[in-house]
């Protein structure tokens, strides 16, 4: 069986891709920070007869991605990754804590990185799907410091898609709007929360549109 990584997999929407996969034949390994939420998604999908495993990975270690990929080259046939696993912070410029800031690109940027240089060498015939943000498109007022983390995997991603271009492996970018999970329970960023899309309905989306390896999903307006 054809198993896909997907990072930040216990909640939002790295966990609704791994309910959508998962239905669609692939065994998903599911990794994060937070094993019990992991392992909730993992019954979740074993109970809609889907098969799941979990796995605590810190994305920004690159020794706990090199034990994880032993794990997964002994184990699995790797045929896809999703980039999912993401944070935030905002607000004005002059007010960014150059400690929030450097965990954004440690998170966003040098953990897509780590994790898609690490695992391409496993994937002959497949994809990496990196989940980027329309912050990755367009500057935005009191985002300056998660656009350029978004710009930075933006760069990645379209690089590695020239370089891979002749190859079975598709590169694929999703940028979309902001939408309603746990991401912004401590932010008082967003003001109308009503008008974000669900994660679920995201990643049908996504799902809907495999074939491409570009994907926009404005937020609604």
């Amino acid at each position: 069986m054809k198993s896909i990584i997907i990072t930040g997999a216990g909640s939002g929407l790295g966990k609704e891709l791994a309910l959508l996969y998962s239905q669609m034949g692939y065994h998903i390994l599911l990794t994060g920070r937070t094993l019990e939420k992991l392992k909730a998604v993992e019954d979740q999908i074993n109970t809609q007869k889907g098969q799941a495993s979990s796995f605590k990975v810190d994305i920004t270690s690159p020794s706990e991605i090199n034990e994880f990929m032993k794990v997964v080259s002994s184990e699995f046939k790797l045929y896809g990754l999703i980039n999912n696993a993401g944070t935030g912070y905002f607000g004005p410029f002059e007010s960014l804590e150059r400690q929030k800031m450097k965990e954004m690109m440690d998170v966003n940027v040098f953990g897509t990185l780590n994790m898609s240089q690490v695992f391409l060498p496993a994937i002959k015939e497949g994809f990496v799907m990196n989940i980027i943000s329309t912050a990755g498109l367009r500057g935005k007022k009191n985002e300056a410091g998660y656009c350029a983390s978004k710009f930075a995997v933006r760069g990645l991603t379209e690089s590695l898609q020239k370089e891979y271009e002749q190859s079975d492996i598709q590169i694929k970018a999703v940028y979309m709007g902001g939408m309603d999970t746990p991401f912004w329970d401590y932010s008082d960023h967003i003001k109308d929360k009503s008008r974000l899309q669900s994660p679920g309905k995201i990643a049908q989306i996504i799902v809907n549109n495999f074939e491409k390896d570009t994907i926009i999903i404005e937020a609604n307006t």
